[in-house]
C-alpha cells in the first residue's frame, strides 16, 4: 500500500519513536585488511578517561579488537573480558582475552585478531538494542574499568514508518552475505523522520534508504542528505520534486489497482446495476493516487456500460465518463474517499456511506478497499448491515488477518506484494552505490524535478484459489498460520 500522473504512467509500463537496530557498519579499509563490515567503540571509564577499545568486524568475517589504555596501575597485567549488557547491568561473559600488560606510567596499546566466531558472537549479542561492555582491570589491579560499545560509524542508514518494525529484520536478512550491516530507525511523522535523517547524517552514512510518511515533505530530507554526499533511495513510496533521489524501489502500483479492478469485475460478470463503493489510501501517500489510476481505467468501462453504479462519492459519479482521470481530479475522489490507512477512519466512513445509502444501494456490494487493514474494517462494518446480503472486497500487502478472512469467505482478495523482493532490490541497490556502481533499473520515474531509475518488482493476486502457492509453498507464510481449508493444504 504502502507518481504526479507524469510519473505514474512511466512506472506502470514497465524514541522520537526511533529504535536503533542491528548493526553498525563502514567501508573503510584499514591497511592489510579486508573492508570493514562493522565497528564500534567504547569509551574506557569516566568519560574515557582510562583509553577506548574499537571493534572491527571485516566483510571477510574475522575482526579486530584495539585497546588504547591510560591513567591506569602501572607496569601491571590486566584482565580484557567483553560481556553482555552494560557497565550498570553486567551480563554473562561474552569472551575473555589475554592480559593486557600496561607502562611505567599505565598506558598500554594492543590490537587483537578476532576469529569468524567471535565476530558472530558480537553480532548476536548487538543485534537490535542489544548492548555489550568491555572491562579492564579487577578488584587486585586498581578496580575494573568499563565502557560500553556504541555506534562508530554507519555507511547505511534506513528510515521506516514506525509501524513497518518487521521491515528491519528483512534488510538485516538481506545484507547478512554482503558483509555490510544497517542502523534502521523508525518515525512516527514526517518531523520524526527529518531528524531520523539528520541523525544518519551525522553517523557518516554513505547511503540513505528512506521510506517516506509523506512523498512530498521528504523532499527535504533527500536534499539534505544529497547536500551532505549520500546517495538516497526511495523505498516502497517515492520523494517528489527533488533532484535529491538516486534510485526507487517499488512495485507496479498501477497494476495493483488494475488487479483488484479485475477482482470486482470478474465477480460482476454479465450482470448490470451492481453496487460500487470506492475508497481510496492517504492523499499524503503517492502512491494511493497511482492504486486509483489503476483501478479507475479498468473500472471506468465498466461503469459506462451500467455494470456498476458508484455508490458513496460524488465527485466520482461526476466524472464517471472519463476514461483517465487527471492528477487534480484524482485528488479530488481521494479526498472523499480516503481512508488515510487508519483503521478507525475506514470503518467510520464505510458506516457513513451505509448510513447515507437507499436500501436498494446495498444487496450485493463490490467493494474496492485499498489495502488489508482498511479491508477488514470496511468488511465488517458492511457485513453488519443486515440491509448487505453479499459482499466482494478487495485488499492489498497479505496480511495474515486478511489471508485467514480469504480462506473463511469474509475477504475476497489481496495483492502480494512479497517485501522479501523489494528489500532485497533496495540492498543491491545501496551496495551498487557503496561500491560506486549503478543499480539495476527496470524503467524509470518522473517526480517532477527528474527521471528516478527505477526498480519495480512483480505483484501477484491471491484469493483462495491460490493461498497455498502464492503464500505458503512460497515459504512466505506456514500452513500451521491459519485454521480452516484451502486448495492445495498439505
Amino acid at each position: 500500500m504502502r507518481a504526479t500522473s507524469r510519473g505514474r504512467r512511466r512506472l506502470g509500463v514497465g524514541l522520537s519513536l526511533s529504535l536503533a537496530v542491528i548493526l553498525v557498519m563502514t567501508v573503510v579499509a584499514p591497511a592489510a585488511a579486508a573492508t570493514v563490515g562493522a565497528s564500534w567503540r567504547a569509551k574506557i571509564g569516566s568519560a574515557g578517561t582510562n583509553g577506548t577499545a574499537t571493534i572491527q568486524a571485516y566483510t571477510t568475517g574475522s575482526g579486530s579488537l584495539a585497546l588504547k589504555l591510560a591513567k591506569l596501575k602501572a607496569a601491571t597485567y590486566l584482565p580484557v573480558t567483553l560481556s553482555k549488557g552494560t557497565c550498570a547491568s553486567v551480563g554473562s561473559t561474552l569472551m575473555t582475552f589475554p592480559a593486557i600488560k600496561t607502562t611505567s606510567t599505565g598506558a598500554a596499546a594492543r590490537t587483537s585478531s578476532l576469529t569468524v566466531a567471535q565476530v558472530a558472537k558480537i553480532k548476536v549479542a548487538t543485534n537490535g538494542t542489544g548492548k555489550i561492555a568491555i572491562r579492564v582491570g579487577s578488584s587486585t589491579t586498581g578496580g575494573v574499568k568499563c565502557g560500553v560499545f556504541t555506534v562508530l560509524y554507519v555507511p547505511i542508514g534506513i528510515v521506516l514508518p514506525s509501524n513497518w518494525f518487521p521491515e528491519g529484520a528483512r534488510f538485516q536478512d538481506a545484507l547478512k552475505a554482503s558483509g555490510y550491516g544497517v542502523q534502521v530507525l523508525l518515525s512516527q511523522d514526517s518531523a520524526t523522520e527529518a531528524a531520523d535523517v539528520r541523525a544518519l547524517i551525522g553517523r557518516g552514512i554513505k547511503v540513505l534508504i528512506l521510506t517516506p510518511q509523506d512523498s512530498a515533505a521528504a523532499a527535504a530530507a533527500a536534499d539534505r542528505a544529497r547536500t551532505a554526499g549520500i546517495s538516497v533511495i526511495a523505498d516502497d513510496r517515492p520523494i517528489l520534486d527533488t533532484a535529491g533521489v538516486d534510485y526507487y524501489v517499488t512495485f507496479d502500483n498501477l497494476a495493483i489497482g488494475a488487479a483488484q479492478a479485475q477482482y470486482l469485475i470478474e465477480k460482476a460478470g454479465a450482470t448490470k446495476g451492481n453496487n460500487l463503493y470506492l475508497y481510496a489510501g492517504n492523499a499524503a501517500d503517492e502512491n494511493s493516487f497511482a492504486f486509483l489510476e489503476g483501478a479507475w481505467e479498468k473500472l471506468q468501462p465498466k461503469i459506462a456500460d451500467g455494470t456498476f453504479v458508484i455508490r458513496n462519492s460524488s465527485l466520482a459519479v461526476a466524472l464517471q465518463g472519463n476514461p483517465s482521470l487527471t492528477r487534480d481530479q484524482q485528488g479530488r475522489i481521494v479526498g472523499q474517499i480516503t481512508t488515510n490507512w487508519d483503521v478507525n477512519t475506514a470503518r467510520y466512513l464505510a458506516v457513513s456511506n451505509l448510513m447515507a445509502a437507499a436500501a436498494a444501494d446495498k444487496g450485493t456490494v463490490f467493494i474496492l478497499a485499498p489495502n488489508d487493514v482498511t479491508a477488514l474494517a470496511i468488511s465488517a462494518t458492511f457485513s453488519a448491515d443486515p440491509a448487505v446480503t453479499r459482499s466482494y472486497v478487495t485488499g492489498q500487502d497479505a496480511d495474515k488477518a486478511s489471508i485467514q478472512a480469504i480462506i473463511d469467505g469474509r475477504q475476497g482478495m489481496t495483492v502480494f506484494k512479497d517485501p522479501r523482493l523489494r528489500v532485497n532490490a533496495a540492498v543491491a541497490g545501496a551496495l551498487a552505490l557503496l561500491k560506486g556502481g549503478t543499480p539495476v533499473a527496470t524503467t524509470s520515474f518522473n517526480n517532477g524535478a527528474i527521471d528516478v531509475p527505477a526498480h519495480t518488482s512483480a505483484i501477484v493476486t491471491v484469493t483462495r484459489a491460490n493461498v497455498q502457492a502464492a503464500l505458503i509453498d512460497s515459504g512466505y507464510y506456514k500452513a500451521s498460520d491459519f485454521s480452516g481449508t484451502w486448495p492445495g493444504k498439505p
